[in-house]
């Protein structure tokens, strides 16, 4: 779901330009121009993609260009860093990107009180000294290491460590 929306959004962007440069007098010529200096690929591509836009559901365009709007109210230095970061997406192996909008999907179905405490703790690491970034770092390739059973195991024994401290 997310990467079709994230590939709407970009066909939005695309399919956007154009319109709105018609609207502008002299503006359609540049278009036209735009279009020629495209090859057969590259055309036969976006006439695939427009296809796929008018097959959306309204509500879902609706939706799509509302982000597009708020993309381009953004200001110019944010909206750089947002044009930056898709492009920098866009470059990754498309197992990459699956991975990252399969992490982005579990993010988003976290609790909001969850998602604030992550985001807290995101923070402390980045802004803690580069000693105890790198052990935290080690640590986390450590975990990702541990086979689900070794997780359990793991988890079962800070809980217990917690629960003494408390004593």
């Amino acid at each position: 779901m997310i990467a079709r929306v994230l590939a709407a959004l970009a066909l939005a962007s695309l399919l956007a330009r154009p319109a709105l440069a018609q609207s502008e007098p002299g503006a359609g010529d540049d278009a036209r121009a735009r279009w020629e200096r495209l090859s057969p690929e590259e055309r036969q591509a976006f006439r695939e993609r427009y296809e796929r836009w008018k097959a959306l559901p309204e509500d879902e365009k609706a939706r799509l260009e509302a982000r597009l709007e708020r993309l381009r109210a953004l200001p110019p230095e944010r909206r750089a860093e947002v044009e930056r970061r898709w492009r920098a997406f866009q470059a990754l192996p498309p197992q990459e990107r699956q991975a990252i909008l399969q992490r982005f999907s579990r993010w988003r179905e976290l609790p909001p009180e969850r998602r604030a405490q992550m985001r807290a703790a995101f923070r402390e690491i980045l802004e803690a000294p580069p000693q105890e970034r790198a052990r935290y770092l080690e640590n986390l390739r450590r975990w990702r290491e541990m086979s689900p059973a070794e997780r359990d195991m793991a988890r079962e024994r800070w809980r217990q460590e917690r629960h003494e401290r408390r004593r």
